[in-house]
């Protein structure tokens, strides 16, 4: 219901009885808490020009009252729709029905009796981001004055205001010609927040033990994303720590990696972000390399969320209880356990746009499996007039070579029309240099790239290397016929190219005295010269899949490649369901031999049963192929939240192994905080036979638990996963999921136990603070409190708020809360009269706590344990009349689910108050 006159006028009969409803909800209730004083704005300053809703919505019959409503007072401003004092209010600020933020608005009235109407003031206009240049001066001066409230519609012909008191939102409605151009998801920088001082610690630990023909081995891992914010700095350090028993020979160890170490704010004059450190660059150009020095690139976060990108997401299939690692530049980015059948990774750290992501599944049986996935470049189309650029310099980081040299790249992209993009780069180091030269067409065809990398080469003890490199990518989504082609890309590379990576590679091997380029048909790992395959056991295999074997292994070279295809494509057919198909080929100049890989799937459903048709190639620990053929089946059991599903799979390998599985997945508890999963599975590919495994979860607001447990021939595995995330604040250290780099924790004293509705199973602890995890940077961000079970001693002021936080930052959103006691107090003047139905109950601040009901029963929320409570009213002569009475709230201990009941003497100025209070329950 919002404060308009003209909406309400012409309710009638209704709108009798909504306030007839509303009235003894009040009187019972104890009404809200408003301001009682008079604004500045009531009086002669006032701005002639503001609208007051004078004009009576309805009328209330006061003969419908017990008594025939002879004992009542003055009853008008509840015959309102939406009465809204005058005061200063927090409120949500929308414009055009998009949220702007939220501030303090004063509202001012033109008489005690009229409803209150929203004042505007520049702060105002500056943040609903309106700049009218057509202002009069008197209106320019009177935006300006506190005394004088100035109307929306005095300011911009035909924008109005209007103000839901429930919700404390604020409409503003403006014509689309007086708006200046802002794309959508706009919020001004000026209101980006940045936060406060904090430490953040997020980790990810996961403990994996297999038994497997008298081979034992336990291998886990603890990945740790800690940082520390001071101001506007962000400093940052991803690392991990490996270890795992010995077992078949091979003995214990342990490894740690430090992944990135860097200190980072933002830029916001320059749209870009300012890195110190171990980092990546972000490979919109050239391909993304790990490198230690100085960063400056555009961040395409702080542009509205309808101008920006994408990120890549790793699927995968899974036998069992399996590991799933994955690996970029050398380095384990993430490692988690995954349920039998089909996974699905979406949360991985930015990886920039540019290498592939090598992903390895750890079979419980012990058996290894990997696959990449390719990740190339969308083409580059920017919108007209818009440029992104970067700059880095600093030293290589790559895990896989000793002789790290000094790097240094810059690109740069510009829009020049909504045609034509274009983009160059270079790239340099020790005995090395790269220039690319490109450009991104948009057409009715679909969006094409085309660049030409040249490039030079130094290697010690070899000529020169001189070479080109072409690459061609397009990109298309066919509404008409549902296909969505993310990404064909194509590269063609003469013999003499060679990217920085390889040629850093290549300089290194020469300087090590090994082999600078690989020859002949792909070999697989070797110890010594020796191919592992052919020096291990399966078991010994297995617990080598979980040791860092890299000081063993030697390399065989540096690949020279010459051709490379890569393709993601999504195909709707209507009804008949969909088809996807990503893949990648590649061959090399100097051995034979195509890789290949692929993903191709088919998924559609016959009422309630969904299924896929799947088939993948995949390669082992050592590097052989095998292709994957599978049959999936999905049955939901029931039809409610927690409704268990049932899925079935058939799994056929290259060397004709069939293996078939059951797995029953559910959910239980308030927010499906808990989750469950058996499966069995029976496999005629090798000696592991019939299998089964169980697991369990349960997602905390404090962290997130998974555990799970299974057996087959000859073999049993277990595991442990645990993450969460942890920060310290002025306010304290407050426990969470897991974290992403933009925090928000919520503050509302009181309210321990209120679900926020932001993410599933966060709660507001004790101390009345909850983390937010993975708040979207430089948008605005609505966080909701669900008040739902909160004690009745408790009253939050609002239940949601916004914020726009900057990147990295730890923002405080706070709730007001009042805490106090519920009383139901039996009154009467001192002659035993009844107190006048409808009169004002106000606390010893002078602040209205309710309203005397019918029999003189008040119900009002007191926040002190003993206190005075007033009543006023005026009788049918206008004279004003008040009285006061002595209350006594029991302590909270004594249940905050009752109401405490008491009788009570009202006395005016003058007369001898009661010495004690009755009490009852």
């Amino acid at each position: 219901m919002r404060a308009s006159a003209s909406t309400t006028a012409s309710r009638g009969p209704l709108a009798r009885r909504q306030l007839l409803s509303a009235l003894i909800g009040l009187a019972l209730c104890g009404g809200g808490r408003h301001a009682v004083a008079a604004p500045a704005a009531a009086g002669p300053n006032a701005d002639a020009s503001a609208p007051a809703v004078d004009a009576v919505d309805a009328s209330f019959d006061r003969s419908m009252l017990s008594g025939a409503g002879q004992n009542t007072t003055d009853l008008s401003r509840f015959e309102r729709g939406d009465f809204v004092p005058a005061g200063t209010y927090s409120v949500d600020i929308y414009l055009n029905d998009r949220p702007v933020g939220r501030s303090n608005v004063r509202f001012a009235a033109t008489s005690a009796d009229a409803a209150a109407t929203p004042c505007v003031t520049m702060a105002l206009l500056d943040r609903l981001g309106l700049h009218p240049t057509d202002l009069s001066a008197r209106t320019t001066a009177d935006l300006a004055d506190e005394k004088v409230c100035v109307d929306m519609a005095r300011v911009i012909p035909g924008a109005s205001m209007a103000f839901e008191m429930s919700d404390l939102r604020l409409d503003t409605s403006v014509p689309q010609a007086s708006l200046g151009l802002m794309a959508r998801g706009y919020v001004d920088p000026k209101y980006w927040d940045s936060g406060v001082n904090a430490g953040l610690l997020n980790y990810n630990f996961n403990s994996y033990r297999t038994s497997s023909h008298g081979l034992s081995q336990t291998s886990s891992y603890l990945g740790l994303n800690a940082g520390l914010n001071l101001g506007r700095w962000h400093l940052r350090h991803t690392s991990s720590l490996s270890w795992q028993s010995g077992t078949g020979g091979v003995g214990s160890g342990h490894h740690w990696q430090n992944i990135a170490t860097y200190a980072q704010r933002d830029l916001p004059g320059m749209r870009a972000q300012l890195t110190l450190g171990d980092a990546w660059t972000s490979g919109e150009i050239f391909d993304s390399i790990g490198l230690r020095g100085v960063q400056v690139a555009t961040d395409d976060r702080m542009l509205p969320q309808s101008q920006r990108g994408y990120a890549p997401t790793v699927r995968g299939i899974a036998d069992s209880n399996a590991k799933v690692t994955v690996h970029q530049n050398g380095m384990v980015i993430y490692q988690t356990t995954v349920a039998p059948g089909p996974f699905v990774i979406d949360d991985l750290y930015a990886t920039g746009y540019g290498g592939d992501i090598e992903v390895s599944v750890t079979e419980a049986s012990g058996r290894v499996h990997t696959f990449s996935v390719p990740y190339a470049s969308v083409p580059q189309l920017l919108r007209p007039g818009v440029t992104r650029f970067s700059v880095a310099a600093g030293q290589l980081r790559d895990a896989s070579i000793e002789h790290k040299p000094n790097v240094a790249q810059a690109t740069v992209q510009r829009g020049f029309s909504n045609l034509l993009t274009g983009y160059a780069g270079a790239a340099g180091s020790q005995g090395y240099v790269a220039l690319l030269l490109g450009g991104a067409l948009n057409t009715r065809y679909g969006a094409f790239a085309a660049d030409v990398t040249s490039a030079r080469t130094r290697i010690p003890g070899l000529e020169a290397m001189s070479g080109q490199s072409v690459r061609l990518s397009y990109s298309k989504i066919l509404a008409q016929t549902g296909t969505s082609l993310t990404v064909a890309a194509y590269r063609y590379s003469t013999s003499g190219f060679l990217s920085l990576g390889d040629a850093v590679r290549a300089r290194d091997y020469a300087r090590r005295g090994l082999p600078v380029f690989a020859s002949g048909p792909a070999r697989p790992l070797t110890i010594n010269g020796v191919p592992v395959s052919n020096l291990l056991t399966p078991a010994q295999q297995a617990a080598l899949a979980g040791v860092d074997y890299r000081d063993f292994l030697t390399p065989n070279g540096v690949d020279r490649q010459r051709n490379n295809f890569s393709l993601t494509l999504s195909q709707r057919l209507g009804s008949s369901g969909s088809l996807y198909v990503n893949g990648s080929a590649r061959d090399y100049w100097n051995r034979g031999g195509t890789d290949t890989q692929f993903q191709v799937g088919y998924n559609n459903a016959i009422g309630r049963v969904s299924y896929n048709l799947s088939a993948a190639r995949e390669r082992d620990l050592f590097g052989r192929s095998d292709n994957r053929y599978m049959v999936n089946l999905t049955i939901p059991l029931g039809d409610d939240s927690h409704t268990p599903i049932f899925t079935g799979s058939l799994v056929r390998d290259g060397n004709g192994g069939m293996q078939q599985q059951a797995t029953l997945n559910g959910n239980a508890g308030v927010d499906n905080r808990f989750y469950y999963g058996a499966t069995a599975t029976h496999d005629s590919s090798n000696a592991a036979g019939s299998t089964g495994s169980i697991n369990a979860g349960y997602r905390g607001a404090h962290a997130q638990l998974n555990a799970g447990f299974g057996v087959g021939s000859g073999y049993s595995q277990a595991s442990l996963n645990v993450t969460g995330g942890i920060v310290a604040y002025p306010g304290g250290v407050t426990f969470g999921q897991p974290l992403g780099d933009t925090v928000a924790i919520v503050q509302a004293p009181g309210a321990g136990g209120a679900r926020v509705g932001n993410a599933a199973g966060v709660r507001i602890d004790d101390a009345g603070y909850a983390l937010v995890p993975y708040v979207t940077p430089y948008v605005l961000n609505t966080i909701d409190i669900d008040p739902t079970g909160l004690s009745l001693d408790v009253q939050l002021d609002n239940t949601s708020a916004q914020v726009a936080p900057r990147a990295g930052a730890v923002v405080m959103v706070k709730f007001k809360s009042e805490s106090g006691r519920f009383v139901l107090i039996q009154t009467h003047l001192a002659d035993g009269k009844t107190l006048p139905f409808g009169a004002e109950v106000l606390d010893e601040q002078g602040q209205v706590v309710g309203a005397v009901g019918q029999a003189g029963r008040i119900m009002a929320r007191v926040t002190r344990q003993t206190g005075h409570l007033g009543v006023q009213w005026e009788d049918a002569a206008g004279s004003a009349h008040h009285c006061a009475f002595a209350y006594r709230a029991p302590s909270t201990a004594a249940g905050t689910d009752r109401y405490a009941t008491q009788d009570a003497s009202c006395h005016e100025p003058g007369a001898t108050p009661a010495s004690e209070v009755s009490h009852h329950e």
